[in-house]
């Protein structure tokens, strides 16, 4: 999957001098896989320890260290072998079979183009914000892990997200320091002749010039797009210069470079993929491009292009609310995808606008980009059970007259890439039962190995990770202290805030309303009592950014620093700024419980609570995302009843009183418990049970081996087959679907007879099908389901009615474990290979 335009060796870009070994080091600075595999840190470590502790960013160091020293301890021949001996073991890793060779070698599936607006892979590469990009993050690195093939394509962002500093008055301060491309662990694109990779993407009045990078992840590659050419007007350089910052023009316009300018990168790479995976509606504009190359490829028009090429694409959508999709106003579209849509697709604006609108006709509705992604996939997931549910809730005006559990969205739940948020001691626990790197294949056999570890060998580890994050809290805070001008009194005490020996919660998120960070502060009082007891403590570390234009987040996090300020808070709260993935890694590694107070169901999934599993921490959590289908009592607590309030202050009032009375009375007595020993049984129980039964669920491994068997091997093989000689199977489909929508009005039921023969009911229907043959549609016999599931019989097509065109009598016998009544019969679109009712939505009831 390698494409032929990239040199041999890419870091010669950056090259500060030239030094025998420096190859070497480069090529081990430049493969993220050292984010996740922490073997080679003493390499950097012992290059330059200060820097190397600060940043985290091999690249950094190499090309920061003094000459000289780098050119004495790179001559010393034991340096050299263990650098040696690093990238033989990362090349013949890179290079050995892996989980989807080994189980899926001879599946027709060669590339999945995995597009997403961010991606989490290090502190040292920070084009990301959150949640969204720490799951793209973290597939990337599993699907390295597995040998899945998979590229990635994202943007590169002059500053990225914003860094935070809260200053004396609690005020959040955003910063946007600029990501120097020569810092980060990134290498252009070159063409075989050594040229820069570079693409022209036409826009209103100039061309939009973008340069191409790679970043190595293991096996994967991510290929980055940013429009800080030279070439561009100064206003243009700035498309790409900040992750979701600027107004609705910006935000089009970074689209535009990532779905459009996204697919022509990969044309130009050579790369061809079965299946392009939309992480989000973001990137939706490249479900138009890649019909337009099928359209030059094939000579096709555009319908027919896209009923091939959508068969291959999959969207994930990770919004829980309809509000938080991306609309933009018709005028904005015309002006940027008018031009597009004429000259490109051959079809009129008013066709492409249609495929974002709810209602075709409304001139005056805005274009929405999941809309799009969903009529431009071959099949639709959510990120959790839950949020599954929520979703078909959504999109059901989408699929008028369909009943919301058809809906044709799935889910697939989140998971976090273990190996990069375990703590170094949590994989040497892992691997001692589990044996060594236990992530590569499947997980399935972990649950039992890790139920085998004694008490005292958990309580031991577990006491040793919080240790670490206390003394990490002290250095941290104080650090953070000095920074806005404490006193040295007060940067003094930050060394003696927090005690090793204390239970340990954890908070830390983007600070929004909906995530109710504040939860907690509903009672100071009480919450003070609960953290001072003089006989069984409680420590509570809060981190978090709100969004620049966020001002409720922004005063949340005002009224947390007004609170631990007062006296008998101060030892005990502490709230460290700039949260991003090195302070996460800390955090969800130290703290024995992770707090989240969602409302329901606005988490759609939430990962922040499953990096904790691995290293021993329990959740406290509402009943949303991820926990909905994770909670029982053995692994964790829960908050909330499993159902929605919205924001009702009473509701919010009770879940902060039941948030207190669980701390108080199961939480705060299950950690200070102990035996003879010290140990607290009961708490380690608990820790042992969440560790074995959730840590593999909850896997970045499991949710990739899932996306690889429910999605990706069936996309590329329905893709396969639209798109043979030519796409003849797409014209086909247009056909069908044509005379569907021509002659659907003209379909009716006539006489319907129920007789019930002792344990069974016998239906008969008469359906004249009038202009359409038989086999275009399905006849099914349907009644609700109890749990969402609902019941569905195909019925049989019997003798033709006499004297009617078309006209049959169709059959079924269902078992009479229910009325009759329950039961109605319906007529559906019937096509192999085709997702109904995603592709064909089209419906008729018989009542």
């Amino acid at each position: 999957m390698t494409a032929d335009k990239r040199l041999e060796n890419p870091v010669h870009a950056f090259l500060p001098f030239e030094l025998e070994g420096f190859d070497s080091l480069a090529e081990l600075a430049l493969d993220m896989r050292w984010s996740w595999n922490d073997a080679a840190d003493e390499v950097w470590e012992e290059l330059d320890p200060v820097l190397w502790k600060l940043t985290h960013n091999p690249w950094v160091v190499l090309q920061t260290v003094a000459r000289d020293r780098l050119q004495r301890i790179a001559a010393d021949p034991a340096f050299r072998e263990k650098v040696d001996g690093f990238l033989r073991t990362m090349r013949e890793e890179a290079e050995a079979p892996a989980w989807f060779q080994e189980a899926h070698g001879d599946a027709p599936l060669s590339c999945i183009a995995y597009f997403s607006m961010e991606f989490m892979l290090s502190e040292a590469l920070p084009i990301y914000s959150g949640g969204l990009g720490n799951v793209a993050g973290d597939q990337l690195k599993a699907a390295s892990d597995l040998g899945v093939p998979v590229v990635g394509v994202g943007l590169l962002y002059q500053q990225g997200y914003f860094r935070q500093v809260i200053d004396r008055d609690g005020l959040q301060q955003a910063l946007f320091p600029y990501n120097d491309p020569g810092q980060l662990p990134v290498t252009p694109v070159r063409e075989p002749n050594g040229e820069w990779l570079r693409l022209e993407l036409a826009l209103p009045g100039y061309s939009l010039w973008l340069r191409a990078w790679q970043v190595r992840v293991g096996r994967v590659t991510l290929y980055l797009l940013d429009s800080n050419d030279a070439a561009n007007y100064p206003a243009r350089r700035g498309i790409t210069s900040e992750l979701y910052g600027g107004g609705p023009e910006q935000r089009l316009q970074q689209e535009l470079v990532l779905g459009i300018g996204g697919w022509r990168l990969l044309q130009a790479l050579g790369l061809a993929p079965e299946v392009c995976h939309l992480n989000e509606g973001h990137a939706a504009l490249a479900v138009l491009e890649r019909a337009r190359s099928f359209m030059e490829e094939t000579g096709r028009p555009f319908a027919e292009a896209l009923a091939v090429t959508r068969a291959g694409n999959l969207f994930t959508t990770h919004t829980p609310v309809a509000a938080g999709f991306d609309r933009f106003t018709p005028f904005l579209m015309e002006q940027y995808l008018g031009r597009y849509a004429t000259n490109k697709l051959g079809i009129p604006l008013r066709d492409l606008l249609s495929l974002g609108r709810l209602y075709a006709d409304d001139p005056t509705e805005p274009f929405n980009m999941a809309y799009l992604a969903i009529r431009g996939s071959g099949a639709i997931n959510g990120v959790s059970r839950l949020h599954g549910k929520v979703s078909r809730r959504i999109f059901a005006p989408l699929f008028p007259r369909w009943p919301e559990s058809e809906v044709p969205v799935g889910h697939v739940t989140n998971g976090i890439h273990v190996p990069s948020w375990h703590s170094p001691e949590a994989d040497l626990l892992w691997c001692s039962v589990c044996g060594e790197q236990p992530w590569l294949g499947t997980t399935e056999i972990l649950e039992e190995k890790v139920r085998s570890l004694a008490d005292k060998e958990l309580w031991q580890f577990r006491a040793a990770s919080r240790a670490a994050l206390v003394a990490f809290v002290r250095e941290r805070l104080a650090l953070q202290l000095t920074t806005t001008g404490a006193s040295p009194d007060e940067i003094a005490n930050a060394g003696h805030v927090f005690d090793a020996n204390v239970l340990t919660l954890g908070f830390a998120r983007r600070f929004a309303t909906y995530k109710r960070p504040n939860l907690l502060l509903h009672d100071p009082e009480r919450l003070l009592r609960i953290l001072c007891d003089p006989r069984r403590p409680v420590q509570l570390i809060l981190a978090g950014k709100a969004h620049p234009e966020d001002r409720p987040g922004q005063e949340m996090i005002r009224q947390w620093v007004q609170f631990i300020r007062r006296p008998e808070a101060r030892r005990h709260v502490v709230f460290l700024s700039d949260y991003d993935m090195l302070l996460t890694e800390q955090l969800v590694q130290g703290v024995d419980v992770w707090l989240n107070t969602p409302r329901r169901p606005w988490e759609a999934s939430g990962t922040s609570g499953m990096k904790v599993l691995a290293n021993g921490g329990i959740n406290l959590s509402e009943l949303d995302g991820w926990w909905a289908e994770a909670y029982c009592p053995e692994v964790g607590w829960a908050l909330g009843d499993g159902r929605e309030h919205g924001d009702d202050p009473a509701w919010d009032a009770a879940e902060a009183e039941t948030l207190y009375a669980l701390l108080e009375g199961e939480v705060v007595p299950a950690f200070y418990n102990r035996d003879q020993d010290g140990i607290p049984g009961a708490w380690v129980t608990r820790m042992r049970e969440s560790m074995a039964r959730l840590t593999p669920q909850f896997s970045a491994n499991r949710t990739v081996r899932e996306y690889t068997g429910a999605y990706y091997l069936p996309a590329a093989t329905v893709y396969r087959q639209r798109a043979a000689n030519k796409g003849a199977a797409g014209s086909e489909l247009v056909a069908w679907q044509h005379t569907l929508a021509e002659k659907w009005g003209n379909l009716r039921f006539g006489e319907v007879k129920v007789t019930t023969e002792g344990e069974h009911h016998l239906f008969e229907v008469q359906v004249y099908l009038n202009g359409i043959e038989p086999p275009a549609v399905r006849v099914e016999l349907y009644a609700e389901g109890e749990n969402d599931a609902p019941e569905r019989h195909e019925m049989t097509r019997g003798q033709q009615l006499v004297g009617a065109e078309n006209g049959y009598d169709y059959t079924v016998r269902v078992p009479a474990t229910r009325p009759a009544t329950d039961f109605t019969a319906r007529l559906v679109p019937g096509y192999p290979g085709v997702a109904v009712p995603l592709e064909a939505g089209l419906i008729l009831w018989q009542r």
